[in-house]
């Protein structure tokens, strides 16, 4: 996220409502503000822009028009504010499964919209970083598993003890110049094809 810079685009049928949140964003130092009134093509209007952080609001939504919303929030991966008129807490949960960063009820006001709008930014770094460690995790895990399974392997096939199958991994790797999870899993693979895995 680019400090004051922000890209901001506003979609709103209702281009008063609108001109209030582009207000708010002004007074707030954010220049770069988009509007948009037709939701017709948003997501292709999205991907020319690349804003930094998306405000939607709905006046009066109905449950075709937020699930859109909430589709589009799932591929933008992009901090959003949404402000709508009226909810109830099935689509307020629906919304923060979709990855709104903010959901706000009845609360459109000029002097609103940058509070919001900065939690909104700090849900999504902050949801975002725990997606990535997530990710991180899961990855070590696989890359754990791999490395096992390859000695396990190595252990069957040479009758080399643990320490010596992972030595052998690992002074691969070292000459190879690659990750150890690396070689273990081009190992695991071509055991597979040759049908010499370990039966896992």
């Amino acid at each position: 996220m680019r400090g004051a810079a922000l890209t901001v685009l506003v979609i709103d049928e209702n281009r008063l409502r609108a001109s209030i949140i582009e207000a708010g964003l002004r007074e707030a130092g954010h220049t770069e503000v988009v509007l948009v009134d037709d939701v017709t093509g948003i997501a292709a209007r999205i991907a020319a822009l690349e804003p930094d952080v998306i405000v939607i609001d709905i006046e009066n939504p109905n449950r075709d028009m937020l699930e859109n919303m909430f589709q589009l929030s799932r591929a933008v991966k992009r901090p959003i504010a949404m402000f709508v008129d009226r909810s109830d807490t099935a689509w307020i949960e629906a919304a923060v499964d979709a990855g709104v960063s903010a959901y706000v009820v009845d609360g459109l006001k000029k002097e609103r919209v940058k509070p919001i709008l900065d939690m909104a930014i700090s849900r999504f770094n902050a949801f975002s970083r725990m997606e990535r460690e997530l990710e991180e995790a899961r990855t070590e895990l696989e890359s754990r598993k791999t490395v096992e399974r390859a000695k396990g392997i190595l252990m069957k096939s040479r009758g080399l003890s643990e320490q010596e199958s992972y030595a052998l991994l690992r002074k691969t790797a070292m000459n190879q110049n690659r990750k150890i999870s690396d070689v273990a899993q081009a190992l695991v693979t071509t055991a597979g094809l040759l049908g010499a895995g370990d039966d896992q």
